[in-house]
């Protein structure tokens, strides 16, 4: 006797279909942003040094400053743009806390002064990519640090960004940051990105 199929079968394996389609589009569209925030974290080696940070310039830009030599006697002690990035999920968090998390890595790049006139009239332009740095928040991995900051640097001047960086000695940026930064070790008061953000978690 053949066994007759049930008139069941086709919607039940339909509604399947469709359920494994629903979870499908869940599991790999809306995790997009949290997959994003995972690819950007910075990695260490087993010696410690900080692996150069991949993807960066697609980060919340947070602005950039110049102390060019012409307005510093020729002596700036950094006359080259500051390009300043923050990575995505803390400054997620910073909007609405008002306050940078543990974790967070915050990007400079360093750009020469290029030209110095454009249609627009006379200024500072910028040049080109001369240097890499980067600030992690980090009280686990940094508990002795002032404000748990620690601060690296790719830069090898003449030569491509180095492959990794350690942590450079308190005295060299962190001392400079504590005494003159506006809020948690970092200078909010020349970017108004920040400050803007901030304001939302307050």
């Amino acid at each position: 006797m053949k066994r007759r199929r049930s008139r069941y079968t086709f919607p039940r394996v339909f509604i399947a279909a469709s359920a494994l389609v629903v979870v499908m589009v869940i599991f790999c569209i809306f995790p997009l942003s949290a997959a994003s925030e995972e690819s950007v974290a910075v990695k260490f080696d087993q010696d410690g040094n900080l692996i150069r940070p991949e993807g960066y310039r697609m980060w919340p830009y947070v602005g950039a400053v110049v102390t060019p030599n012409d307005l510093n006697d020729g002596k700036a002690p950094f006359p080259e743009f500051h390009s300043i990035y923050i990575d995505p999920q803390s400054f997620a968090a910073y909007q609405k806390t008002g306050k940078f998390p543990d974790g967070t890595v915050m990007i400079k790049e360093l750009i020469s002064v290029g030209a110095k006139k454009a249609a627009s009239g006379n200024g500072y332009f910028m040049g080109d990519f001369i240097g890499l740095e980067a600030e992690i928040k980090d009280s686990k991995r940094f508990p002795k640090e002032p404000g748990y900051w620690a601060y690296f640097s790719f830069t090898e001047p003449g030569k491509p960004y180095k492959a990794k960086a350690k942590a450079a000695p308190t005295a060299a940026c962190n001392t400079c940051h504590e005494q003159n930064a506006a809020d948690d070790w970092v200078f909010t008061q020349y970017y108004p990105v920040l400050r803007a953000a901030s304001a939302k978690g307050k």
